[in-house]
């Protein structure tokens, strides 16, 4: 199978990026197999870039892999992003999988927030390790899901680690509602396209020029 065009850098997974190339060396030190190193990987996106709901943003500069390590935080699409640069720079094909999920635990404020418990556009990755994609979603790190209760997602490098169904207590979690396929890049022009589908009205707000927590920071809301 040629996995070439999943192993380049694109606009978005900048894979090629100086920080990203240093960081990945940094992280795999030492890793002698691929399987070692994505899970080194997957262990990095998880708690070093705490997941942010938050950061949505509708300028494409924050969707860059090089962007979002910089920032250093981010929601799942951009974590996703993250990880398939990270991924392609220790040179393992790696493409991002575009979904809508509903999140059956998701707080009242947000529900009302958002107008709904479903959330698009979201998106984990897949790499293709031995003879097979995997899917792998590094979304929720481990404070978070201690916060929230739920089992902290955890890579054994050959099988798919997506989020939970169901939290520690047997309550429905996450439930993958629609699948959009497999992208070897960020499809945001297919995204922006997509979003009057899921939300009637305000998605405007989150999709502004900067990240959601920025914006809150400089009015002095204390968010983010």
């Amino acid at each position: 199978m040629n996995n070439n065009a999943t192993l380049q850098p694109t606009y978005y997974i900048n894979c090629d990026h100086p920080d990203i190339q240093n960081t990945v060396a940094r992280i795999t030190e030492g890793c002698q197999e691929k399987v070692d190193a994505l899970q080194k990987i997957f262990l990095f996106v998880r708690d070093e870039i705490p997941y942010n709901m938050y950061a949505v943003t509708g300028n494409k500069i924050y969707y860059q892999a090089s962007k979002i390590l910089e920032m250093g935080t981010g929601y799942c699409v951009q974590k996703a992003i993250l990880f398939t640069a990270l991924g392609r720079a220790a040179g393992i094909p790696a493409r991002l999988v575009l979904v809508a999920i509903r999140n059956h635990l998701t707080p009242p404020d947000v529900v009302k927030l958002l107008g709904g418990d479903v959330f698009f556009p979201h998106a984990y990755s897949q790499f293709f390790i031995g003879d097979r994609w995997i899917n792998v979603a590094a979304t929720y790190d481990k404070p978070l899901c201690d916060r929230i209760g739920a089992a902290v997602p955890e890579f054994d490098g050959y099988n798919d680690t997506l989020l939970p169904k169901t939290d520690l207590k047997g309550n429905q979690f996450i439930e993958y509602i629609h699948n959009f396929g497999t992208y070897n890049d960020f499809p945001w022009e297919f995204i922006i396209e997509k979003l009057p589908e899921f939300y009637s009205s305000g998605y405007e707000y989150w999709f502004g020029d900067e990240p959601i927590y920025i914006t809150y920071k400089k009015s002095g809301s204390g968010i983010g």
